[in-house]
C-alpha cells in the first residue's frame, strides 16, 4: 500500500516518519507550511506539488491539516484530492474539523468511488514522533480494518467511536474538556501568583487533591519554571477548537455556557496579541 500525506507540520511530520519506519512507501505534498522534510526524503519519501497529484500516487491519503476550511480546499479545490481518487482509495482525515463539514466531504469522497475515515488525534507532537498517538475513528469497520496496518504505525490506541463524523464529534468533546481544564487551571495559577502563593506549594496541594490530573501535569513545568514547551499548542488553535465545539453544540440542544466562558477568556488573550503563544503560557498571560 502506497501512502500519501498532506500536511507535514508538527503532527504530520511524526506521522510521516512512522509510516516510513513501518515499511510503507510515502508521497507527501510539498508546501511552505511543512516542517523540514530532509530526513523523510532520505528515508525514501517522494513529493508532489498538488493534492490531486498526491492522491493519484496513493492508495491511502492522510490529511493532517488545521481545520475544515483547509480540508475542504484540499479535497475539493482545483487539482484537489477528489479530482484524482482511484476507486477504493481511503482518505483518512486526521485534522480537527467540524462534523457537518466532515459528513459533506465524506459524501463527496464516496461519490468519487473512494472511502473515508475521520480519525482525529489526541496527544501531542512528541507522541506523533514516538508513534504513540491516540486516534478516534469515525467510519465503517471494514474501512478501518483496511486502513489499520498504516494507522498502527503511528498510534498506541485506535478507538472506533462510530460512523462518519463521530470521530470529529468525539475530538471536539475531548479538546473542549482538555482546553477547558487547562484554562481553568491557568487562571487559578495566575491568581495564586498574584496572591503570593508559592508555585511549588500550589502544584503540590493540587496534585494531592482535586486538582490532580492531566491538565496539572501539562502545565506543571510552566507554573514552576515558565517553560511552556511541554504543550506546543498555540492559543489561537485552542480558540479554533473551542469555537468548533461551540458551533457543534449550537446545532443541537445542549448547553454551552461554560464553553462560551472559556472562549471569551482565551479569546481576550489572543486579541491582546498572544494567539501564537502556547496554551501553558496562559498561566502568565492571565495575570493582571
Amino acid at each position: 500500500m502506497r501512502v500519501g500525506i498532506i500536511g507535514v507540520g508538527l503532527m504530520g511530520h511524526g506521522i510521516a516518519l512512522n509510516v516510513l519506519k513501518g515499511g510503507f512507501s510515502l508521497v507527501m505534498m510539498d508546501h511552505p507550511g511543512n516542517q523540514p522534510v530532509d530526513d523523510l526524503m532520505e528515508m525514501g519519501a517522494g513529493q508532489q506539488n498538488s493534492p490531486g497529484a498526491v492522491a493519484a500516487d496513493a492508495d491511502l491519503v492522510i490529511l493532517c491539516l488545521t481545520g475544515s476550511p483547509q480540508v475542504e480546499a484540499v479535497l475539493t479545490g482545483d487539482a484537489g484530492v477528489i479530482t484524482a481518487l482511484k476507486p477504493g482509495t481511503i482518505v483518512v482525515d486526521c485534522s480537527t474539523a467540524l462534523p457537518e463539514s466532515t459528513e459533506r466531504m465524506a459524501a463527496l469522497v464516496a461519490a468519487a468511488g473512494a472511502r473515508f475515515l475521520d480519525a482525529p488525534m489526541t496527544r501531542l507532537a512528541k507522541q506523533a514522533h514516538e508513534g504513540t498517538l491516540n486516534i478516534l475513528v469515525g467510519g465503517g469497520a471494514d474501512v478501518l480494518e483496511a486502513a489499520r496496518p498504516v494507522l498502527d504505525t503511528f498510534t498506541e490506541n485506535i478507538d472506533h467511536v462510530g460512523g462518519v463524523g463521530v470521530g470529529h464529534r468525539m475530538k471536539l468533546l475531548h479538546n473542549y474538556v482538555s482546553i477547558g481544564h487547562m484554562t481553568l487551571l491557568a487562571e487559578a495559577a495566575a491568581q495564586a501568583a498574584e496572591a503570593g502563593v508559592d508555585s511549588q506549594v500550589f502544584v503540590d496541594v493540587l496534585a494531592k487533591g482535586g486538582g490532580a490530573g492531566a491538565a496539572l501535569e501539562r502545565l506543571r513545568n510552566c507554573i514552576l519554571t515558565g517553560d511552556a514547551s511541554d504543550v506546543p499548542f498555540a492559543i489561537g488553535n485552542a480558540i479554533k477548537d473551542i469555537d468548533y465545539y461551540r458551533e457543534m453544540v449550537g446545532d443541537g440542544a445542549g448547553s454551552r455556557t461554560v464553553a462560551d466562558g472559556v472562549s471569551a477568556a482565551i479569546g481576550a488573550v489572543a486579541k491582546a496579541g498572544h494567539g501564537d503563544a502556547y496554551v501553558p503560557e496562559l498561566t502568565r498571560l492571565f495575570r493582571s
